[in-house]
């Protein structure tokens, strides 16, 4: 069990980039590049680093690891899942993975805009990620959990699937805290995973975990990257 929790503590944070853009400082074991930046204009200064940040791909997350500079979340978080042995044993358990781990993201990518966008767009975004995670994404994952038995979601073995599966849900959870009502063995899972060592700490306050985006952050990041999201309604 604590191997599984250091290893997860990694790839919780790896999700956690995933979600606010700022990979470069929060995993423990990756050193950010060292690049000087005029402080006038921070769009200016976020297109140098893309520049001559030496990345071969200008997407965010990006991070330096084990002496290669990697740019884009799902390259970055299969590097990690593999180094630490949460990628499968074999070709049909990573496309396993691979398939949980889209499910997952596309829910948290319509979790994540909800404090971005305009107040009267809030509330439509909001029943948007509830209808998504009530009728497509919860469903499924409660029938594999409910066909094999096992504790994770690979069977009896933990993976970057289960970690981005608690990662979705306790992002929704933020937004409201019932949703897993009607899914008692994903509450299960959830209260499983979250007695795990490292994702015990990780989810203590005080730790790396980002809090909700507040006014002042979502005004930084609006600016820093000029930020337009249109809300996705109608979400069946």
């Amino acid at each position: 069990m604590s191997s599984w929790g250091h290893d997860s503590h990694n790839i919780s944070f790896a999700v956690l980039c995933l979600i606010t853009c700022f990979c470069l400082y929060c995993f423990k074991m990756i050193k950010p590049p060292i690049t000087k930046f005029k402080r006038k204009n921070p769009m200016s200064n976020f297109g140098n680093f893309i520049n001559y940040g030496g990345f071969l791909l200008p997407f965010l997350p990006m991070v330096e690891i084990d002496g290669m500079k990697l740019g884009h979340a799902k390259p970055i978080l299969q590097y990690i899942a593999g180094k630490h042995n949460l990628y499968g044993k074999n070709l049909k358990e990573r496309v396993l993975i691979d398939q949980y781990v889209e499910g997952t993201t596309d829910l948290m990518e319509v979790t994540m805009y909800i404090p971005f966008l305009l107040s009267e767009d809030r509330e439509k975004q909001i029943e948007a990620m509830k209808k998504k995670s009530k009728n497509i994404y919860f469903p499924i994952y409660e029938q594999v959990l409910r066909d094999h038995g096992q504790p994770f979601l690979l069977g009896d073995q933990f993976s970057w699937a289960d970690v981005q599966l608690i990662e979705a849900i306790l992002m929704a959870e933020e937004i409201t805290s019932d949703i897993l009502s009607d899914f008692p063995l994903l509450q299960a899972f959830k209260d499983r995973i979250r007695e795990m060592p490292t994702i015990k700490a990780f989810l203590q306050p005080g730790s790396k975990r980002k809090p909700l985006p507040d006014d002042k952050y979502v005004a930084l990041v609006k600016g820093m990257f000029q930020m337009y999201l249109k809300p996705a309604f109608n979400l069946k």
